[in-house]
């Protein structure tokens, strides 16, 4: 058994015995194994937000979290493909981490035979996608948080400055916009993600707006080239 097939089965030997727990030394002797290999290989699935946790005492060892983790799903191997394929074009947004966490979650539960299959499908597939920008996580944690950012950001013209922004959204097409009210221009503006040079996520909070997300949404076309994304007369509480 190789180790990818390992983990795969120690993830549903825990399912099927949980809630109770089973000890690294038992699993060793059940695949096979050292000990110190259950150790490691357990750690790997923590590391990747499998939910297991280690239950303390004489009768304890290894829980798995039955109600956070996904069965072994009945999907095909196409099925998979198109997920595959689908979470790839999310390379170069915001969500290209999240995506890669969940296609790899996925994976994780078919079928060692339905896993090959479609990593045979999904490796005569190519896409051209932009690189990922390197501050998605600062931006994401500050739209999920509600805090305010301060950023550096270069405009059309090769300028950069400074900017207090508060992160309303994002706005996705051929380029990835960070939709925030800037209060350098007091009005709300679209910040090009391979245009912001830095990001720090600030204590304050984000004041509540009046801000509506579908009229920004709706002027999207106007987005290409420009900064200026929408104004927020007639608009609707965030």
């Amino acid at each position: 058994m190789n180790r990818t097939d390992r983990l795969y089965a120690l993830v549903e030997e825990l399912r099927a015995v949980a809630p109770r727990p089973r000890s690294a030394r038992w699993l060793a002797r059940h695949f096979e194994v050292s000990s110190r290999t259950i150790e490691r290989d357990l750690a790997a699935l923590q590391q990747s937000s499998v939910p297991i946790y280690a239950e303390p005492g004489r009768a304890g060892g290894y829980v798995l979290d039955r109600d956070r983790t996904l069965p072994p799903l009945a999907i095909t191997p196409a099925e998979a493909t198109a997920l595959a394929v689908g979470l790839h074009t999310l390379a170069g947004t915001p969500f290209a981490d999240a995506a890669r966490g969940a296609l790899q979650k996925v994976l994780a539960v078919l079928p060692a035979a339905a896993r090959a299959e479609t990593a045979r499908e999904a490796g005569r597939i190519r896409m051209l996608t932009p690189a990922a920008p390197q501050l998605s996580r600062q931006l994401r944690e500050a739209l999920r948080t509600g805090r305010v950012l301060r950023i550096g950001y270069t405009d059309r013209a090769g300028v950069t400055s400074e900017r207090v922004v508060e992160p309303l959204g994002f706005f996705g097409g051929d380029h990835w916009y960070l939709i925030a009210w800037c209060r350098l221009r007091d009005d709300v503006r679209g910040f090009r993600l391979d245009r912001v040079a830095s990001a720090e996520v600030l204590d304050e909070p984000v004041p509540e707006r009046r801000v509506d997300l579908d009229t920004v949404s709706a002027a999207g076309a106007e987005l290409i080239g420009l900064d200026v994304i929408v104004n927020t007369d007639s608009t609707v509480s965030r």
